[in-house]
C-alpha cells in the first residue's frame, strides 16, 4: 500500500514508523525539515520538505497514486484543507484526518473521511474506565 503522511510531529512520525515497519510504502511531508529527525533510525520510505498546502508538494509526494492519505498536522484548517484536496482533487481513496479540536468534527459532515480526534478518544476511553470501575465496586459489594 502507498501512504502518503502529511505532518512528521508525534503522531505522524510514530504512524509513519508503524507503517513503515509494517513493510507499507510511506511518504511524509512536514514543513520543518528538523521534523523528520522524530522518525525513527528504520523508518525506511521517503520524507518531503514542504508545505502540503502547496499543489507541487503534494505532487511531488505522489499523492495522485496514494491508496491512503493521513493528515496530522497540528492545524486543523490546514488539516481540513489536505484532506479535501487529496479526497476531492486526487481521488484519494482513504483520507484519514487527526482533529485537534473535537469541535470541528462537523467539518467532515457528509464527506468520505474518516476523522479521529485525540481528545474524543481520551473521554471515550476514560468513561469505560470509570464505568468498569463502578460495576466492579458494584461487584465486590454484592459479594459481601
Amino acid at each position: 500500500m502507498y501512504i502518503v503522511i502529511i505532518g512528521c510531529g508525534k503522531t505522524g512520525s510514530a504512524v509513519a514508523d508503524l507503517l513503515s515497519k509494517n513493510g507499507e510504502d510511506v511518504v511524509v511531508i512536514d514543513k520543518d525539515n528538523s521534523a523528520f529527525n522524530k522518525l525513527s533510525p528504520d523508518f525506511t520510505g521517503f520524507t518531503i520538505n514542504g508545505d502540503a498546502t502547496e499543489v507541487e508538494v503534494l505532487l511531488e509526494s505522489k499523492i495522485n497514486k496514494a491508496d491512503m492519505a493521513i493528515v496530522t498536522t497540528e492545524v486543523d484548517t490546514v488539516n481540513s484543507m489536505v484532506a479535501q484536496i487529496a479526497k476531492d482533487i486526487y481521488e484519494v481513496p482513504k483520507v484519514i484526518v487527526k482533529i485537534n479540536e473535537p469541535d470541528k468534527a462537523t467539518i467532515y459532515n457528509n464527506t468520505d473521511i474518516l476523522t479521529i480526534s485525540p481528545t474524543d478518544l481520551f473521554i471515550d476511553e476514560l468513561r469505560d474506565r470509570l464505568a468498569k470501575d463502578d460495576s466492579e465496586v458494584l461487584n465486590e459489594e454484592s459479594l459481601t
